[in-house]
């Protein structure tokens, strides 16, 4: 045992190995039902919740939070023994869950340690890997530019159910700005040509706003243009963190830290708070346009989720190529890569120019 303690030894949780009473089969989580179970006989069972226990994660205090760093992801492993046939199997240390590759058993491994923070929260598949494999025939049966070999050929490979984390940040915001918006007016000049003419004005004002569940990936391990593609979740449906509810999949423990994390959630606030007060300058002053525009931020009573969210991830191959897309796990929709046909993109690109061309010609 002695030769372990520098790999930092992990039990398995035995709650999450769960075996079928019927066959003896160790049973997983059920995105269609919400229960456990068994893959051979379709045994179910309810995963019980203590009536003391929260129903979702709770809103945590921004500054009471002890562990803010970052994690990384890759740099230790540790080693976990099965429960159900004593296999030592070495992962990632910010892996939080698998499955054994010797017996099947699954390898819910501890969610905490001293210099991470537990989950609080789990949004669980209720998308299966069949439904996703059926979104995705859809999905790529919609894009335009994808050659239509490769809509016929592409069959994603088996779909890896994977739980992402993800922070969450609430905050009251007070916004002050100044700037200027413009009113455009057109009017006939000496020649009998109709000219426009912009008349701008100065503004200020402030705007409240409250920013509720700001979404940030708090992992470095994946595409994040795909995945901000599979928003939004709903994170309001979320249920407090159990280790049946990632039986059967792997998941991931954060390796962008809290503090970090809410930086980037800031900086995605203070552009949708430029956003909406653009629309209410336009709106209140019935603008045409909006410059120049200076926007000063208060955040307070800023609160927080850690939270698992579920993703398939698979890929098809075509020609050689290897494209990868993802599955929203809560609602089935569908991001990823595709191929592009060269043709189909020229003969898009003649149309486009072959209108501005005929609408030029009318307008002379």
């Amino acid at each position: 045992m002695d030769d372990f303690n520098d790999m930092n030894l992990v039990d398995t949780e035995e709650e999450t190995d769960k075996k079928c009473p019927q066959c003896g089969g160790v049973m997983d989580f059920d995105p269609a039902t919400g229960n456990l179970k068994c893959p051979y006989c379709d045994y179910e069972e309810t995963i019980q919740v203590q009536e003391e226990v929260p129903r979702k994660a709770e809103e945590l205090d921004f500054f009471e939070a002890e562990h803010t760093e970052n994690q990384n992801w890759g740099m230790n492993t540790k080693t976990v023994i099965c429960n159900a046939c004593g296999a030592e199997t070495i992962y990632d240390a910010l892996q939080t869950s698998a499955v054994c590759p010797f017996c099947g058993s699954n390898q819910v491994m501890d969610a905490n340690d001293q210099n991470t923070m537990a989950p609080g929260g789990v949004v669980p598949f209720s998308i299966s890997d069949e439904q996703a494999s059926a979104s995705f025939k859809k999905w790529i049966r919609r894009r335009w530019f994808c050659p239509k070999l490769a809509k016929d050929s592409a069959k994603p490979k088996r779909f890896k159910g994977i739980y992402l984390p993800y922070w969450t940040f609430d905050s009251d915001t007070f916004s002050s700005y100044q700037g200027e918006y413009g009113i455009t007016r057109t009017y006939t000049d000496s020649e009998g040509e109709t000219q426009s003419e912009t008349d701008w004005y100065h503004t200020s004002g402030t705007y409240d706003e409250f920013i509720n569940d700001e979404l940030i990936l708090a992992s470095r391990n994946h595409d994040i243009s795909i995945l901000r593609k599979l928003e939004p979740f709903d994170t309001e449906n979320n249920k407090t963190y159990k280790p049946e509810y990632i039986a059967g999949f792997v998941a991931e423990r954060y390796s962008l830290g809290l503090k970090d994390a809410w930086q980037n959630a800031k900086e995605a606030i203070y552009r949708k708070l430029k956003r909406n007060i653009t629309s209410e300058i336009r709106l209140e002053h019935s603008a045409d346009h909006v410059r120049s525009l200076v926007v000063t931020t208060e955040f307070h009573n800023i609160t927080y989720k850690y939270l698992l969210l579920p993703v398939w991830i698979s890929n098809f191959k075509y020609k050689d190529k290897v494209y990868q897309f993802m599955v929203n796990g809560q609602t089935g929709k569908v991001a990823g890569r595709t191929p592009l046909s060269i043709p189909k993109i020229i003969l898009a690109t003649l149309g486009v120019i072959a209108i501005i061309a005929a609408f030029l010609y009318l307008k002379m």
